[in-house]
């Protein structure tokens, strides 16, 4: 039996996504993240050293990182469904969402955070001209021509391995939402129309009252 160790409001969303798209049984142990610093609780590490989500664990396996799990499911027990459609694209989709799309998300996160955390009043000013300046010269234009690139794309094909929804927009899900969630400057109309998309997805739907209340920062 698949166990699906799914943390709040985090990439393990998507995984229980894709086990709904898949159809497949599954077992869920929820993890809550602590109220004050959002991270993960310490018992996650009792499922892999890194003490992260998502993971998976089937039988005597234990896989995480979103990527490798999806790829895991979709071959194990997709039976062909999900990892059709353009093979290169699938491919590189599936690497896009964290190698390129995430990054700049997080940090541009990171920043804020800090900006907006305790300082002493004469040390604020020069923490927030700091971190202004790292967002205008760096974070946003990177922002900016990923999901400028995004919106091009899905003018080639409805779903982001072609004309067939795939594991690559399951993985692609978080990224797209949490670009949706800092904001709609960051995300064109055939991005929102492929988020809407995803979420009329009857799965999609099953999977938010399977794992609760989801929400990106």
């Amino acid at each position: 039996m698949i166990t699906l160790h799914h943390l709040n409001n985090s990439r393990s969303q998507r995984i229980l996504w894709l086990l709904e798209e898949l159809g497949l049984e599954y077992e869920v142990k929820r993890y809550q993240r602590d109220a004050k610093t959002m991270l993960a609780p310490p018992e996650l590490r009792q499922v892999h050293p890194l003490g992260k989500s998502p993971v998976i664990t089937d039988g005597e396996l234990t896989v995480a990182e979103s990527g490798a799990i999806i790829e895991y499911l979709v071959d194990t027990y997709g039976a062909g469904k999900l990892g059709v459609g353009d093979r290169l694209r699938y491919r590189y989709w599936l690497h896009f969402a964290e190698g390129t799309a995430m990054p700049p998300l997080l940090m541009s996160l990171v920043f804020k955070t800090i900006e907006a955390a305790p300082a002493p009043f004469f040390v604020k000013p020069i923490i927030r001209s700091i971190g202004k300046k790292v967002r205008t010269a760096f974070i946003n234009p990177n922002l900016k021509n990923n999901f400028d690139y995004v919106e091009r794309e899905l003018g080639k094909s409805a779903w982001f391995a072609g004309d067939d929804f795939t594991a690559a927009d399951v993985q692609m899900s978080f990224p797209m939402e949490a670009a949706g969630s800092r904001g709609t400057s960051l995300l064109g109309p055939r991005s929102r129309a492929w988020l809407d998309a995803i979420h009329a997805r009857p799965a999609y739907q099953q999977a938010l009252a399977r794992g609760g209340a989801y929400s990106i920062r």
